[in-house]
């Protein structure tokens, strides 16, 4: 097995390297692939920051890497749950955040617009430090 980084994630799913594109899609081939959440988190911040992807073209693409043969996750569970999360508007690092803190009682922020999506999603409860929680 082998880990990957974000530039991996990035030139399979943009193809502007088309050698680096082909590399990357030959070790998924070739290899079974673990890929960490971090990695994700970041490779959907570039896919949103540096090309100006569209919310469902990167839900769909790392949907799509995740589902290539032999590929695996870190916490796949939370990572569902996140991209459920994000399909609904949610950003998707805070989602990712609330999706891998399933087992506290608090997620404590002071992103207001965080507290106020997070209500409804029957998850861990967000709050401001210092509220009533």
């Amino acid at each position: 097995m082998i880990a990957i980084d974000t530039n991996i994630v990035v030139r399979l799913v943009t193809n502007d390297d088309p050698q680096q594109a082909r590399r990357a899609a030959a070790l998924f081939e070739s290899r079974s692939v673990f890929i960490p959440k971090t990695v994700l988190l970041e490779s959907e911040w570039v896919l949103r920051h540096a090309y100006a992807l569209p919310r469902n073209a990167i839900s769909i693409a790392l949907r799509g890497v995740l589902g290539l043969p032999g590929t695996s996750v870190e916490d796949p569970a939370a990572l569902v749950i996140a991209l459920e999360w994000f399909d609904r508007g949610m950003d998707f690092a805070d989602a990712l955040h609330l999706a891998s803190s399933q087992r506290v009682d608090v997620f404590a922020t002071f992103d207001t617009k965080l507290i106020a999506r997070a209500r409804g999603l029957g998850s861990v409860v967000v709050a401001a430090p210092g509220e009533d929680q």
